[in-house]
């Protein structure tokens, strides 16, 4: 009954701006709420990488549809055989008042990819073969292969650059840290080496942040206390109404990345890959959204998308020639000829995996699928308190850039999260050096076929994000990568 208030209120409120649009913008960040200003682990949060792409501008950032635009560098080329990028440095000061240099930005650059080291992060990072400090303001990166998604690489929040704890905008936190909220206000534009603007003060609008439970946030937005919600996932989704009562207020991204379980152990009816293959074959993909009433999602049976195979990568999703009766038939054989290699007590009683799922009402509705799922061929799904001992664990992840290398790097086995194919990183590494895209095209395939063969994990589709965005709130902009950008929702909308 509870959560029917709260979409009613949604409904009415969705059509309504706040009185004064003037005031503070009210940002609620869907997450556990930690210090999001001075979040310094290697990979952030999603509260903190959309303050750290707010207030530490890297070379280039992400505009609200998620494409690059100029930050620190305020123009680059590209060497026609895509190994060197040369960039520009705009004329601007660290916030101490020191002059930023090629220098600096070259020590800030290799810091971060220390800093990285040993994230999946990190192994995206090791396509950089050196950095130059040029002149005063020029400074390039050479790469060991062409990437075409490479300033989508830089982009990231975590290659912001920070000096002496501060960034270099385009905002900045209030000196208050006493309040639960983060106060980020928009630098002029002289702050930031560029063109001042009359009027700064009246053409922007101070941001107010915090990070919070999604029960709460929603009840937030319902309430009228907050104007914009961030970084719902599927999780929760069912707290977002996505039927026609909420028309404008909910805003699904398509973003890319992986949802889906991660296989934990090789152990019970996860001892092989045959029967890792079995549990991901009995899997209705086609309908596992049916519960959330929205369409649009795109399930997946591999590790990265059909889109990014190329000529020489598999053209069909797996088991195409396969009715789902027909796959859950063969899949019901192998665990029961499992069943009958062990005693029948031994047997019954390994014939069932735990899956950790992130705690919401998404989950436990996904959770039921699954679990009517995988009765069907004979094993017993029960819900895992944590993903300490789980033998599933849902991996929800967005990609940071559009390459094949991003998906496969997210299993690699330095990470130690799960089983892992050490041909498949041999594959991944040997990839680095191969100018050739056809021939990188074909290296990502057996990559990805060795994981596969290994059924280290079992995808189910494009990851899911939602916001929920009052009327009148402007600068916010659906994309495919999940991040939006909060220095345009600064913009008084007056």
């Amino acid at each position: 009954m509870r959560s029917g208030v709260i979409l009613l209120a949604l409904a009415l409120l969705a059509a309504c701006d706040r009185s004064d649009a003037s005031g503070p913008l009210e940002i609620a960040v869907i997450g556990d709420n930690v210090a999001i200003a001075t979040d310094n682990a290697a990979e952030l949060s999603a509260a903190a990488q959309h303050v750290r792409g707010a207030t530490a501008e890297g070379l280039v950032g992400l505009d609200p549809s998620g494409e690059i635009l100029p930050a620190i560098a305020e123009r680059w080329i590209v060497t026609d055989d895509g190994m060197s990028y040369i960039f520009r440095l705009r004329d601007s000061d660290w916030p101490s008042g020191d002059p930023i240099t090629a220098e600096d930005i070259r020590d800030a650059l290799q810091d971060n990819i220390l800093k990285l080291s040993g994230t999946a992060l990190g192994h995206d990072l090791a396509k950089i073969d050196q950095i130059r400090a040029m002149t005063g303001r020029v400074i390039e990166i050479q790469l060991k292969s062409p990437m075409p998604d490479f300033l989508r690489l830089l982009a990231q929040p975590e290659m912001g650059f920070v000096r002496d704890g501060r960034g270099v905008g385009p905002m900045a936190p209030a000196e208050d840290a006493g309040s639960t909220k983060l106060e980020l206000a928009a630098l002029p534009p002289e702050a930031r080496g560029l063109p001042a603007r009359q009027n700064w003060a009246a053409l922007t609008r101070p941001l107010l942040i915090q990070a919070i439970p999604a029960e709460r946030a929603v009840e937030l937005f319902a309430e009228g206390e907050v104007d914009l919600v961030l970084a719902g996932t599927l999780a929760h989704l069912p707290l977002a109404d996505t039927g026609p009562l909420s028309a404008g207020t909910v805003r699904l991204d398509a973003p890319l990345g992986l949802m889906g379980l991660q296989v934990m152990h090789a152990r019970g009816v996860l001892s092989d890959p045959g029967l890792r293959e079995a549990i991901a074959m009995a899997i209705d993909r086609s309908d596992l959204m049916q519960p959330f009433n929205f369409g649009g999602w795109q399930s997946s049976t591999w590790i990265y998308p059909l889109a990014m195979a190329g000529a020489n990568g598999p053209q069909q999703e797996r088991w195409a020639n396969l009715t789902l009766a027909e796959r859950r038939a063969i899949a019901a054989r192998r665990v029961s000829g499992w069943k009958t290699s062990l005693a029948g007590a031994e047997a019954n009683g390994l014939a069932r995996v735990s899956i950790a799922l992130p705690r919401g009402p998404g989950s436990d509705l996904l959770f039921e699928q699954l679990r009517d799922d995988l009765s069907g061929i004979g094993v017993d799904a029960v819900r895992a308190s944590d993903g300490a001992d789980a033998d599933l664990v849902m991996r929800d992840v967005l990609a940071r850039y559009y390459s094949p290398r991003w998906f496969l790097n997210q299993f690699h086995c330095s990470l130690e999260f799960g089983l892992c194919s050490q041909e498949a990183d041999e594959l991944v590494t040997e990839a680095l050096e191969a100018r050739d895209l056809v021939a990188k095209s074909t290296i990502y395939a057996e990559a990805q076929e060795a994981l596969v063969a290994q059924q280290v994990f079992i995808p189910l589709g494009q990851p899911v994000r939602w916001s929920l965005v009052r009327a009148g709130v402007t600068g916010f902009q659906e994309n495919q990568w999940g991040l939006h950008a909060l220095f345009p929702l600064s913009a008084n909308p007056n």
